[in-house]
């Protein structure tokens, strides 16, 4: 199923949303990104959840958790910081030395309002491939999800346009389902994405916004860790979530939700 804004993430499988507790966020620092931190506090505090519950009590395979071990699976060389480059002193010095420029600057992300509209996610290392639906706020104030007014979406991933456009300052927020009506859905697998993975998001004017996995994370949906997962951020970053876990029978959903943080390459 999908997360869910009533629970503490993306949101529920279709036609399903869950009811799960979550954290409340506050405050920030006075950034644009602000606002995705405040406004999805309240979304979750409305919902009544900090989980995105996403899950068919007859849901047939489990999905995969999410490897521990995979975010530290680079160590030794990858764990240790770029070394700086070095400039080797010559005989005699050029009389208009250039200065050295450092390695693999940091993006400078744009505004938000040059940014143009996601409109595909991808992820190769487990084959996702899927057009963006845009969700926003249902009537009662939780995030929608694919599935929600449209069953014929309930497969796709989504981009929450209550979060920064992909590619703009803050945490861009694109979520989607682990199962639903049809069986195994778009998200399924996310759980087995590792660090150093990218995720590709495709633009409405060509380009394509890379990002590159910092870490995978599996939350209890009553321990979600709101202000961790939308923290207001100085660059560009992606969050992907869905649901994971067992399924809880009492209730037919997702006792997790799993988080992929990215930031842009």
């Amino acid at each position: 199923m999908a997360p869910d804004a009533r629970s503490a993430g993306p949101g529920p499988s279709a036609g399903r949303r869950g009811d799960d507790d979550g954290a409340a966020a506050a405050g920030g620092r006075p950034r644009r990104s602000r606002a995705l931190v405040v406004t999805l506090a309240t979304v979750l505090l409305v919902g009544g959840g900090g989980a995105v519950a996403v899950g068919l009590a007859t849901q047939d395979p489990a999905p995969p958790a999410a490897d521990p071990a995979a975010s530290d699976r680079s160590a030794g060389a990858d764990a240790s910081p770029s070394p700086e480059p070095t400039v080797s002193a010559a005989p005699e010095p050029d009389p208009t030395p250039a200065d050295p420029t450092p390695a693999d600057p940091a993006p400078t992300p744009e505004p938000a309002k040059d940014q143009p509209y996601p409109t595909t996610v991808r992820i190769p290392s487990i084959d996702v491939d899927s057009d963006l639906v845009t969700m926003g706020r249902a009537k009662d104030g939780a995030i929608e999800v694919p599935g929600d007014a449209d069953v014929s979406v309930v497969d796709h991933a989504a981009w929450y346009k209550g979060s920064p456009r992909p590619g703009a300052e803050g945490p861009s927020v694109i979520l989607g389902h682990v199962d639903s009506i049809n069986g195994p859905s778009v998200f399924h697998d996310l759980g087995r994405v590792e660090k150093g993975d990218e995720v590709l998001v495709d633009r409405k004017d060509g380009t394509t916004a890379q990002f590159v996995v910092d870490h995978v994370e599996t939350y209890p949906k009553d321990k979600f860790p709101t202000i961790d997962v939308y923290r207001n951020t100085d660059d560009a970053e992606l969050r992907v979530i869905t649901c994971g876990g067992d399924i809880d029978p009492g209730t037919g959903h997702y006792t997790d939700n799993t988080v992929v943080y990215a930031h842009l390459a």
